[in-house]
């Protein structure tokens, strides 16, 4: 289980295809939100919010000295009848599997490893722009958190420092505190995707098939009850 405290090896779960007519690398993955929180209303904007900040940073790739644009293709599905025998049995690797409630024993939302598909989603979390979802992605696509969590001096927070990050005054909760006491720590609504963070991806390690897909990784496929 991997929430905003922690840390596993690093791997990546998905979907890529070398457009090579349009120069693009496409990673694309779909969201299938079950739970009583979840909608059709929120399954849009969850993959709105992820496809919009992963692509923001308009990250390029060299392949074989060939230019590519990374660009990631989100969708978001909600599926309040999903069985626990549909989740196990998935073999898309494109599929991503979330439950979403308003409680969570952990407080927090998390997925269940690095370079995986599938976590238990806190509603709270999601809402005014936290950036949860689209942090919580990285993790399926197989970034850990940073190891050093005092970035004061460096300005703009990357997309996968975790909360109680110490960073500069105005990404705090509160700019006028000192930092690490309450409100004086990262509020996660200033993280953004940076250049760095697809770099951290290391995708020019994919190995694309005949058909210029590649798939690396595992699948977990678990299927959450509702705490």
């Amino acid at each position: 289980m991997v929430n905003e405290k922690e840390d596993l090896k690093f791997n990546f779960m998905g979907e890529a295809f070398l457009d090579k007519d349009n120069h693009q690398l496409i990673i694309t993955s779909v969201f299938i939100l079950y739970g009583s929180a979840a909608s059709n209303e929120l399954a849009f904007n969850m993959a709105s919010e992820v496809e919009n900040a992963w692509n923001e940073p308009q990250a390029l790739i060299e392949l074989k000295k060939v230019i590519y644009t990374i660009h990631f293709h989100i969708q978001g599905f909600f599926q309040p009848g999903i069985s626990p025998d549909e989740i196990h049995a998935n073999m898309n690797p494109q599929m991503n599997f979330f439950r979403v409630e308003d409680f969570s024993r952990l407080h927090i939302s998390f997925v269940d490893e690095i370079g995986c598909n599938t976590g238990y989603f806190l509603y709270d979390n999601l809402t005014n722009n936290s950036t949860t979802a689209a942090h919580e992605y990285g993790h399926t696509i197989g970034l850990v958190h940073p190891y050093y969590l005092n970035i004061r001096g460096q300005g703009q927070p990357g997309i996968m420092y975790p909360r109680g990050t110490l960073v500069d005054a105005p990404f705090q909760w509160d700019p006028e505190v000192p930092a690490g006491t309450k409100g004086g720590t990262l509020n996660p609504g200033y993280r953004k995707v940076l250049l760095t963070d697809i770099n951290n991806l290391r995708l020019e390690r994919l190995r694309f098939n005949k058909n210029y897909k590649a798939i690396v990784g595992d699948f977990t496929n678990l299927y959450h009850e509702k705490h």
